[in-house]
C-alpha cells in the first residue's frame, strides 16, 4: 500500500470559533468549500443516524498547496463530552514547532486557550534541547508548543 498524510480531524463544539483560533493563533489558512454534509449516505459512513456534518480544512502552517489539513468538523447531533486528558488511549494532542514558546505559550492563552502542564526544557541525546509546554485551545484539546536549540 502506498500512503499520503492528509488531514487530522478535530470535532468542535463551535466550529466556526474553533477555526478561527486556529487561524489566529498558529496562521492555518482556511481552503473552501466550507462543508455542510448530511443525508444517508453520512448517516451511514459515522453510523450516527439523521446526522449533519458542518466545518473547513484549514491548511497547517509550514505547507503549501495539497499538503495536509486541520479538519474542524462540528456534529449535530453532538457525540457525548470527555475530558482532553494527555495519558487517555487515542490522539492525544497536536503539536506546532514555534520560535519562542512562552511567547507563543502567551498568545494562546490570549486568544481563549488555557494552561495544562508546565514548559520544560529537555536535553534528547544528540538531537539538542527541546522546549515544550502542553496548553489547550478554547474547547480543551491539547496542543504541544515545541522549540529546538
Amino acid at each position: 500500500m502506498q500512503a499520503r498524510y492528509v488531514h487530522t480531524n478535530l470535532i468542535a463544539r463551535d466550529w466556526r470559533r474553533l477555526a478561527d483560533f486556529y487561524q489566529r493563533v498558529f496562521g492555518c489558512t482556511p481552503i473552501p468549500p466550507e462543508r455542510d454534509l448530511s443525508g444517508p449516505l453520512f448517516d451511514a459512513a459515522t453510523n450516527v443516524a439523521d446526522v449533519r456534518i458542518r466545518g473547513i480544512h484549514l491548511r497547517l502552517p509550514g505547507f503549501v498547496e495539497g499538503g495536509p489539513t486541520l479538519e474542524i468538523f462540528e456534529y449535530s447531533p453532538a457525540g457525548p463530552e470527555s475530558p482532553s486528558d494527555i495519558h487517555r488511549t487515542s490522539f492525544a494532542h497536536i503539536a506546532f514547532q514555534v520560535e519562542d514558546v512562552e511567547v507563543a505559550r502567551r498568545e494562546v492563552l490570549a486568544a481563549g486557550g488555557r494552561e495544562f502542564g508546565q514548559l520544560v526544557r529537555v536535553p534528547v541525546s544528540d538531537a539538542g534541547v527541546v522546549t515544550f509546554v502542553y496548553v489547550t485551545d478554547p474547547e480543551g484539546n491539547v496542543i504541544e508548543l515545541q522549540s529546538w536549540a
